[in-house]
């Protein structure tokens, strides 16, 4: 759990414990984590992301309700001044006593329509972000949808959920009107001022294709609304896919660092999770990535942050300079990164096997 009023005191403690070696979950080397510019200051591609659950929001009487209770909880997230908010699978009919079809409840997803037109103001007077989960139509169909909304109020992405449930799909329930229509497999990752973002939704999670094809594309942050929490699975998909993991859900939210490992965590008194995260930062295998760290230190010292996570046999290296890319470190002590690795070995095993 996190509030605005102990991020201070988290600083110290991480500036501390800095001197304490193994920890928990890594070892922690020298570093400038604790914003050695400023308590406001921030790297060139350092954002601040968030994700608001639906917890103690359900069962709720009507959509009109749900939508005002949602904007209050966001409300609380707005003074982090955050770049980017995760909101809930169809956050504004999930759990709504409300009897509403899905014709009715579907908005265009190119003219924000009841629901985003509503987030879409927060998001322009917040000047951020928002992922917006809700019914959408296009031509005949009707599907569960993430909308990216800009600063500007503007719908930037549509992600249409790929495996719906087969009771989303069915419609044999007259209240349900016609059925959802799944996604297609191959949907685009949508270009942001800050960097590459996916969406994913719910029992997507179950299938590994939206993920890896979101990561063929250069996805460097997933935006995952549900109804269920997801769990480990988020864990494996941000640690395979190389990328962190925004979720926001029926039950939780968390932001999934993309060694595996959860930055924060919504809780029973803060039902928002957030963090500020680097985009400048990859992960690379242990061997022989270790070999380097000495040489690396001796050189750029705390402009570079490097955890070593034992059990996932996985290095994080990081910038903390805004004059240091990643790529140009990973170059000039010749280390690939996992996914490099993993390339590399495939062409090699394709080559020989028989």
């Amino acid at each position: 759990m996190k509030n605005k009023n102990d991020v201070s005191r988290r600083n110290f403690i991480r500036q501390t414990s800095l001197g304490l070696g193994a920890g928990i979950v890594g070892v922690s080397m020298p570093s400038c984590k604790a914003n050695l510019q400023g308590e406001t200051s921030r790297l060139p591609r350092e954002i601040c992301v968030a994700g608001v659950d639906l917890k103690g929001l359900w069962p709720d009487t009507t959509r009109e309700s749900r939508i005002r209770r949602i904007l209050n909880r966001m409300k609380d997230v707005a003074g982090l001044k955050p770049d980017i908010i995760c909101l809930p699978e169809l956050f504004d009919t999930m759990w709504v006593d409300e009897q509403i079809t899905l014709s009715e409840a579907a908005e265009d997803e190119n003219i924000p329509g009841p629901t985003t037109s509503r987030i879409a103001e927060f998001a322009q007077k917040n000047n951020c972000y928002v992922v917006c989960p809700v019914y959408t139509k296009k031509e005949d169909h009707i599907y569960n949808s993430s909308l990216l909304i800009d600063r500007q109020g503007h719908i930037a992405g549509v992600y249409h959920k790929i495996h719906p449930v087969k009771s989303e799909i069915l419609s044999d329930n007259a209240d349900k009107g016609i059925g959802i229509t799944p996604g297609a497999i191959d949907q685009p990752v949508v270009e942001t001022d800050f960097g590459k973002v996916g969406m994913q939704i719910c029992y997507d999670a179950n299938w590994s294709d939206g993920w890896d094809n979101l990561k063929k594309k250069g996805v460097e942050i997933i935006l995952f609304s549900s109804a269920f929490p997801g769990g480990r699975m988020l864990n494996y998909y941000a640690w395979k896919n190389n990328c962190y993991i925004i979720s926001s859900t029926g039950g939780d939210a968390r932001i999934v660092d993309m060694s595996g490992n959860d930055l924060d965590s919504s809780s029973t008194f803060v039902r928002y999770a957030w963090a500020n995260i680097n985009l400048e930062k990859v992960n690379a295998d242990t061997w022989p990535t270790n070999d380097r760290i000495p040489d690396m230190f001796n050189k750029y010292g705390k402009r570079l942050e490097i955890k070593v996570w034992d059990k996932t046999g996985v290095i994080t290296v990081e910038s903390r300079d805004p004059g240091i890319k990643i790529k140009d470190v990973l170059k000039e002590f010749d280390i690939q990164t996992i996914e490099e690795n993993v390339k590399s070995s495939q062409v090699v095993q394709d080559k020989y096997r028989i």
